[in-house]
């Protein structure tokens, strides 16, 4: 167990977080059993002949058979605008002592592909986590960051209804706030318990973890939870329609009012419908303009949401 002591003034400065470099190091969970990742079997696919191009033996070094990984792949994002390059040119810093402390955290020991020169190990994991991104992630990054942000989206409309706490509740099954407590039901057996003071706890949404995760040793105060809205993330998606609604708007924009009662953004919700960006976006404007949706932009995307009256729209015609 987990457990973060967060004063009234934490509890008020909670912030969320995403990180490109945490991804690439919690999608080894994934590559390394599928069988536990099945909402990424999609992307699994997409991406098989890439990663048989891979430098894999550097890569299965920087995770355990308990799906643990090392604390420098985890970074606390200080902003949903987090670049990979920012990252890895921060991980290069990394001195050689704390990269290797990190890795006996992790294994015990030193794995055999990376012992030796530090500095040579470093820029050997560097290389093959830009290879990752290069072959895996680039291609599918705009969907699974629309994905990540509207998580986020989601989190502060909880906040704004239910509080602080009430998000925190609603994260995962794993994490559970009381009274000042935020606690995280871990595979590690150790007990550990951390004051927050004043250094804000950083939520991380994540495509790669089932429940929850958090650094294996007491570095900066962060969670990494499952992000909402991955099911439909790999697969085309058809929403079914009422016939009358689709009459009068037509089935595509009937698909995406049906498909907007969580935030998306027009790359997930062409994935989702097999629409083209451009088409999805035109239809996007005009529900906006009558009124059925409404739009905010969150870093360098605009996500959508339906509107009382979209909502309305709907309900109306199962009355």
């Amino acid at each position: 167990m987990l457990r973060y002591l967060l004063t009234e003034d934490d509890v008020g400065s909670v912030r969320f977080g995403l990180s490109p470099l945490c991804e690439l190091g919690l999608s080894l969970r994934a590559i390394k059993e599928p069988a536990r990742f099945p909402l990424q079997l999609g992307w699994l696919r997409r991406t098989e002949d890439a990663r048989a191009r891979l430098d894999m033996p550097t890569l299965m070094a920087l995770i355990d058979e308990r799906m643990w990984t090392p604390d420098f792949l985890n970074p606390r994002p200080t902003s949903p605008l987090t670049r990979l390059d920012d990252e890895l040119e921060a991980l290069a810093a990394t001195p050689g002592e704390v990269f290797r402390a990190d890795l006996v955290a992790v294994h015990g020991y030193v794995p055999d592909v990376l012992d030796g020169s530090s500095s040579a190990a470093l820029r050997r994991v560097i290389r093959a986590l830009r290879q990752l991104w290069d072959r895996c992630f680039e291609p599918y990054w705009p969907r699974m960051r629309a994905v990540l942000e509207a998580d986020v989206v989601y989190r502060g409309r909880q906040i704004a209804q239910s509080g602080v706490a009430g998000m925190l509740n609603g994260l995962s099954s794993r994490i559970e706030y009381d009274h000042g407590v935020v606690s995280v039901r871990l595979a590690d057996p150790k007990d550990r318990t951390q004051a927050i003071d004043g250094n804000g706890l950083t939520l991380v949404p994540t495509m790669f973890t089932r429940r929850a995760s958090a650094p294996v040793g007491d570095g900066p105060p962060m969670i990494m939870y499952s992000a909402r809205g991955q099911g439909a993330l790999w697969e085309t998606e058809r929403v079914a329609n009422p016939a009358a609604v689709a009459a009068v708007l037509g089935e595509t924009r009937a698909s995406l009012l049906a498909a907007l009662g969580d935030p998306a953004s027009s790359t997930e919700l062409g994935v989702r419908l097999g629409v083209t960006a451009s088409a999805v976006n035109q239809h996007l404007r005009v529900l906006r303009d009558a009124g059925l949706l409404v739009s905010t932009r969150y870093g360098r995307s605009v996500l959508y949401l339906r509107s009382e009256l979209g909502s309305a729209l709907l309900e109306a015609r199962t009355g």
